[in-house]
């Protein structure tokens, strides 16, 4: 108390009076009625750099309460780790300091604050240093006590604080002097705000998240240092994906949070970018770049370029390394952390990454015991050796009655499988039987030939035994109904291996389907599945340049739309309904008319009958008109919306996903149905805070769980 009383002497000698910029005028409390002193309440912040300026965030408040109640606990406080916002951060108390758990990052600094002032260009507050609030509050209890106000207080940094009354506390910057005296520096300038205790300043204070663990996510980023419009990186994109799933499971979970059947899912980041770029690859791009548009080339460098790097096999091994290792760290890391966890794992991509996470899935190796080898799979039919005769698989077909007509051909089973669609015809076989034998036996070719170690790959993909792989090829090579093998376009790296098994893999903006069909895939087999991983969603908004479909690979044959993504307040948007809306009745309006024309012009063309007839031709009339007015109802289906395709039940894309749709396709919103070009870029990086795919993603997630939405959304 010493130390604060010489500071009021020494302050008040050289404050006799207010001055006239001084806040004095606007004491609004009546100083009459002194209230009674209670201890502040202080809450813990954390220092961010962002746009190269400090930011003061505060913890949220079950955080906040567990780093007072450690500081509580004693004084001494070495050695003390606290867990923080949901155990991805650790406090050092004794060091006031924050670091990430499962990436890199700066530390940052930790305060526990009582005392505010506002910024100096915005309107957030700062906290004062701790022993500086302790001075503070211990003027401000005497000031309370005594009732004596207009207290002066100097900061460390020279900086003046003045106590007017409980409600008007200001304090003024330092002022540049000549003074060679040193004299104390005087109230100038602006006076800001001071305030006591957070409940009085304007900051978002969160609650905190779930304890419980249901789910763990690997998202894992595209090309370039930066993940959106806003030169975020990974780490911060992702903290908005957490955060937008915490607010969608409170609004669309409800009933299962109230029943206390969920807690929350944990979305973790992983960077590859920073250690492809730290093996000095950067160091030899500066050589040989030219100095011209400087920014641009530098831009290059840092991304585009990693779309090149993955091509190389050298720096692609590095990238595959970098993404499993990555993974298969944190997910330690997590299990020790968190030792009670008994959910499930899935992965994301976004752009570049999904396509990473593809090629790493289909390079892993089924166990023995694995729910993909159960009996009766195709891939089971295909490892078991080819022993059956060429008249039994015929027999198995249905097609036992061509196999004169082969024998007469002298084809057996080897000749058979490289017989292409023109030589069957040629033989007098049909389109149908036709069909079934180039798939059946070049699937069996295609498998058998897999089992062979080949030169292009030594990824373990074609390795003997592993006959998963095969199961993911390519359509007619030329013609001829060779099926193409997996790793066909590939650079030559050896895959790492997971060590669990994704259950859903989610590719965000995803190029995959343009990468296989320029690696020579024409076609995925409708029976190929990830060795490891059941599940496998595309989904990608209509304006981004950089996405792909995955099922017309699939079925080729067949045009149809892909899944619409419900809108997360259900429906879809108005303007899509709009557009809809106006289409069909165009159609109504189109097909009316042309059945009114149609009608008229026969009217006017048909020979007249004698009046006994009239009756006839009235009834044919009659019947005409019923034939018209349905015939817009099969124009209609012709034009059917995108909703009602959605819907048709018949459309089998195979069992990449389960036998379930692959394809999920965002609702664009209004302002950028205006224009597609200028929402190009933007759309390619709207998936960390659209909250119709976070919903997509718990709603899958959560199902594998027996989970569902408070209420299935249209």
């Amino acid at each position: 108390m010493s130390s604060v009383e010489s500071h009021q002497e020494q302050l008040s000698q050289s404050d006799p009076s207010p001055s006239p910029n001084s806040c004095s005028s606007f004491e609004l409390v009546d100083m009459d009625t002194s209230s009674l002193y209670e201890p502040v309440s202080p809450h813990w912040f954390y220092c961010k750099i962002i746009d190269l300026k400090e930011t003061w965030i505060p913890f949220n408040s079950e955080d906040s309460q567990q780093l007072e109640e450690a500081y509580d606990s004693g004084k001494d406080c070495n050695g003390r780790v606290v867990p923080t916002d949901g155990g991805r951060y650790d406090v050092h108390l004794a060091e006031r300091m924050r670091y990430a758990v499962y990436w890199d990052e700066l530390a940052s600094e930790v305060r526990r604050c009582t005392w505010f002032y506002k910024g100096d260009k915005d309107n957030k507050y700062v906290p004062y240093s701790e022993s500086f609030s302790q001075v503070l509050e211990e003027t401000y209890m005497l000031a309370v006590t005594l009732d004596e106000w207009k207290k002066k207080l100097e900061s460390p940094n020279r900086e003046i604080i003045i106590l007017h009354n409980p409600k008007l506390m200001v304090h003024y910057q330092p002022i540049a002097s000549s003074d060679e005296w040193g004299s104390t520096p005087t109230e100038q300038g602006r006076p800001r705000t001071v305030k006591r205790g957070v409940e009085n300043i304007s900051v978002d204070i969160h609650g905190g998240e779930p304890l419980q663990i249901d789910h763990l996510v690997f998202v894992v980023h595209g090309i370039g240092p930066a993940c959106d419009l806003r030169f975020r990186s990974i780490v911060q994109c992702v903290n908005d994906f957490r955060s937008v799933s915490l607010n969608l499971l409170q609004t669309h979970f409800k009933k299962a949070q109230e029943n206390q059947q969920i807690g929350r899912v944990e979305f973790l980041p992983v960077n590859w970018h920073s250690p492809l770029h730290s093996t000095g690859v950067d160091v030899d791009l500066q050589r040989i770049t030219l100095p011209s548009i400087n920014r641009l080339r530098h831009f290059t460098n840092d991304t585009i370029l990693d779309v090149f790097f993955y091509n190389s096999p050298t720096y692609c091994q590095t990238i595959v390394d970098t993404v499993a290792s990555e993974m298969n760290r944190i997910y330690t890391l997590f299990l020790q952390r968190n030792p009670d966890f008994k959910g499930g794992v899935s992965i994301a991509g976004h752009s570049l990454g999904s396509l990473i996470l593809f090629d790493i899935l289909t390079n892993q190796k089924a166990s023995s015991g694995n729910i993909d080898n159960e009996k009766g799979s195709p891939s089971i039919i295909m490892d078991q050796g080819d022993t059956a005769t060429l008249e039994e698989d015929l027999k198995q077909l249905q097609l036992s009655e061509f196999f004169s007509t082969f024998e007469k051909e002298k084809v057996d089973k080897e000749a058979l499988a490289l017989c292409s669609d023109k030589d069957l015809q040629e033989m007098g076989i049909p389109l149908g039987p036709r069909k079934k034998i180039l798939n059946y036996f070049g699937t069996r070719k295609n498998a058998t030939s897999i089992k062979r170690p080949t030169s292009h790959s030594a990824s373990g993909t074609n390795m003997p035994g592993a006959p998963k792989e095969s199961e993911f090829c390519s359509g007619d090579d030329i013609g001829n109904g060779v099926y193409l093998d997996v790793g066909i376009g590939q650079v030559s790296v050896k895959y790492p291996r997971l060590i669990y098994k994704p259950e859903i893999f989610f590719a965000f903006g995803s190029p995959i389907g343009m990468f296989l069909t320029v690696r020579g895939l024409k076609r995925i087999d409708p029976a190929y599945k990830f060795p490891t991983c059941k599940g496998f969603f595309n989904i990608y908004h209509p304006f981004d340049p950089v996405a792909y479909r995955i099922e017309p690979m699939i079925v080729p044959e067949v045009e149809f739309e892909p899944m619409l993504i419900p809108h997360h307040k259900g429906r879809k948007r108005m303007h899509l309904e709009l557009r809809e809306g106006l289409t069909r009745m165009s159609m109504d309006l189109k097909n009316n008319l042309l059945g009114s024309l149609r009608m008229a012009w026969k009217s006017f063309t048909r020979a007249q009958y004698p009046a006994l007839q009239a009756s006839e031709s009235a009834e044919e009339t009659e019947v005409e008109a019923e034939s018209t007015s349905e015939k817009p109802n099969d124009g209609n289906t012709e034009e059917i919306s995108v909703a009602v395709k959605e819907e048709i039940p018949s459309i089998n894309v195979g069992m990449l996903n389960g036998g379930q749709r692959i394809d999920y396709v965002l609702q664009e919103k209004p302002i950028e149905s205006f224009n597609e070009y200028l929402f190009a870029l933007q759309s390619h990086l709207c998936y960390w805070e659209s909250e119709d795919t976070v919903l997509l993603v718990l709603k899958e997630i959560y199902q594998t769980q027996g989970i569902f939405l408070d209420q299935p959304l249209q």
